[in-house]
């Protein structure tokens, strides 16, 4: 089973953790693939309302708005609770 890690980060010492961050990104990239500055995690009750979110005119008027803004990968993945 797929498994994602999410970290919510304070960086209190710009240096050390610009070491952290050059040498993380690559390592982790060997078994992510590309690596992009920002990423989100939204959980929805069900694959079917996840769909369904996707779908909706409130959401589909918010992507025309990132659409040639942004490079964007967009999984809708079903996991166990």
């Amino acid at each position: 089973m797929p498994a994602l890690w999410i970290a919510h980060v304070t960086v209190t010492d710009e240096d050390a953790y610009g070491k952290y961050a050059k040498l993380a990104g690559p390592a982790i990239a060997e078994l992510e693939g590309k690596e992009r500055p920002r990423n989100v995690v939204a959980r929805f009750p069900s694959l079917e309302e996840a769909v369904a979110c996707y779908n909706s005119p409130a959401y589909q008027e918010a992507l025309s708005h990132a659409k040639g803004a942004s490079e964007r990968e967009l999984m809708v993945v079903e996991i166990e609770d």
